[in-house]
């Protein structure tokens, strides 16, 4: 069953994803991030500039690239190669994040956010799944 953890109370959410990202990365995880299009361009930019000493491989799913590459952009989940963790930044429950081994939800502090980010908790919750809570403070590192 995917263990789901939650990060909230997050500023900056992409800056936040990024980290995350480092950190799978790091720990040789490879990881799908899923989001629409607009917010995924956002944080593709963010992951070039968030680090200058850092250097994260990514591309996007339908890139022949993809199944090679540890960090995969996706609008969909059709053509994920990799289904170890997904990295969720769109305001919905993902329609295939079963799929995965672990799937973490970052909730920024908006009341727009804060909405979706509860509806996803309760979704997750409702149905059984393993819940893990890490409450951002003043300090944004993952």
């Amino acid at each position: 069953m995917t263990r789901v953890d939650f990060h909230t109370n997050v500023g900056d959410a992409l800056l936040y994803a990024c980290r995350l990202a480092r950190k799978a990365y790091q720990a040789g995880q490879p990881l799908v991030v899923l989001a629409d299009p607009g917010r995924l361009r956002a944080f593709d930019e963010r992951l070039w500039t968030f680090s200058p000493l850092d250097f994260l491989p990514h591309c996007m799913a339908d890139s022949g690239l993809a199944a090679r590459t540890p960090i995969v952009l996706a609008t969909d989940l059709e053509r994920a190669p990799h289904h170890q963790i997904l990295l969720n930044l769109a305001p919905a429950v993902p329609a295939q994040f079963a799929r995965f081994e672990r799937l973490l939800e970052i909730v920024g502090t908006s009341d727009g956010e804060l909405t979706a980010g509860r509806e996803r908790y309760r979704f997750y919750r409702d149905r059984g799944y393993p819940l893990n809570n890490y409450k951002q403070g003043d300090q944004q590192g993952a």
